[in-house]
């Protein structure tokens, strides 16, 4: 009784634990976006980064020192559709495990950055590496609720259901019922 009990908190926490990890890693991309279209205010405002593209860019350019200063406003430009993609494919749960790796992976790419042009100690300041731990973690979780996902892996289960009772044969339907884990 207990087992069962323990085994339902675990599933209702690791549930709430993926949406939290949705919804964080794409606040983090789109505040890190919108800073840089100057929604939070000008270049120098307190609590800005950025304020502008102009001064991600030179950003960028400190980050990514191997890069050549013509490729950096590609590359800056690339981040930032790749950030605003990414948030919102986080938010509304479309291709989470997908997103969730190339979010792991971008955040991974952006700490390297931070630690080869500004030290190891702004990248951990920012929380950029457990960020995408966290990114990666998201990745292997077995349920997305409150997801398209969610709702594309109901119609295929409920369409193999309807395939086995519309078999009017008894124990013959092959179809797993029990969503699978990954």
């Amino acid at each position: 009784m207990m087992d069962t009990y323990l085994r339902r908190i675990s599933l209702t926490i690791s549930r709430c634990a993926s949406l939290y990890l949705r919804i964080a890693l794409a606040a983090a991309f789109l505040t890190s976006v919108t800073d840089r279209w100057g929604i939070w205010g000008p270049p120098g405002t307190m609590n800005v980064a950025w304020g502008d593209m102009a001064h991600f860019m030179a950003y960028a350019a400190k980050l990514n020192p191997w890069f050549p200063i013509r490729v950096i406003p590609v590359v800056s430009w690339f981040v930032t559709v790749a950030e605003t993609v990414l948030a919102l494919a986080l938010l509304l749960g479309f291709h989470t495990r997908m997103s969730a790796r190339l979010s792991g992976w971008l955040l991974l790419a952006f700490g390297i950055g931070m630690t080869a042009g500004t030290g190891i100690k702004s990248a951990l300041n920012a929380s950029v590496f457990s960020a995408s731990a966290g990114a990666f973690l998201l990745a292997t979780s077995a349920q997305y609720p409150f997801s398209f996902d969610s709702l594309r892996r109901r119609e295929k289960r409920d369409a193999a259901l309807n395939a086995c009772i519309r078999s009017k044969r008894k124990n013959t339907c092959h179809t797993s019922l029990v969503p699978h884990p990954r």
